[in-house]
């Protein structure tokens, strides 16, 4: 850890001062991706950059990045190949009823992105849909 900036010393100076320092100290030398060139920027900001190297880097889910207006449609619109892989009716209205408490949840609290236009599901509806497609 660093001492604190001297008084009367400015930052530029004192700054500048840690990063000889820590040189000296060996604290830069076989940093991961030494000597590599830097990527190729986009015009975003640095930290949208490090998101979206993260995010293709480790193979990532982008959904719990949406804000609830998008990511709720999108969750919908995969309901039902999501509730074609359970076997069991009573986990299937859990996973209804989490979405529907999900959804209500973010009508109650502040809208962030675009507003929010999803309706509640009807849980029986969706028992029913996934009942009739085991069948056929």
């Amino acid at each position: 850890m660093t001492k604190r900036k001297p008084v009367g010393a400015s930052f530029g100076t004192w700054v500048d001062k840690q990063i000889t320092i820590a040189e000296q100290r060996g604290d830069f030398d076989n940093l991961p991706g030494a000597g590599k060139p830097l990527p190729k920027g986009t015009g975003r900001d640095a930290a949208t950059e490090w998101m979206l190297r993260q995010v293709r880097d480790r193979n990532l889910d982008t959904s719990d990045m949406l804000p609830p207006s998008l990511a709720l449609p999108k969750e919908i619109q995969e309901l039902p190949a999501k509730l074609a892989k359970e076997r069991n009716e009573q986990r299937v209205r859990e996973i209804v009823e989490d979405l529907n408490a999900r959804i209500l949840k973010a009508y109650r609290e502040p809208q962030l992105g675009p507003p929010l236009a999803v309706a509640l599901l009807d849980v029986d509806e969706e028992i029913a849909s996934w009942r009739q497609n085991r069948e056929g």
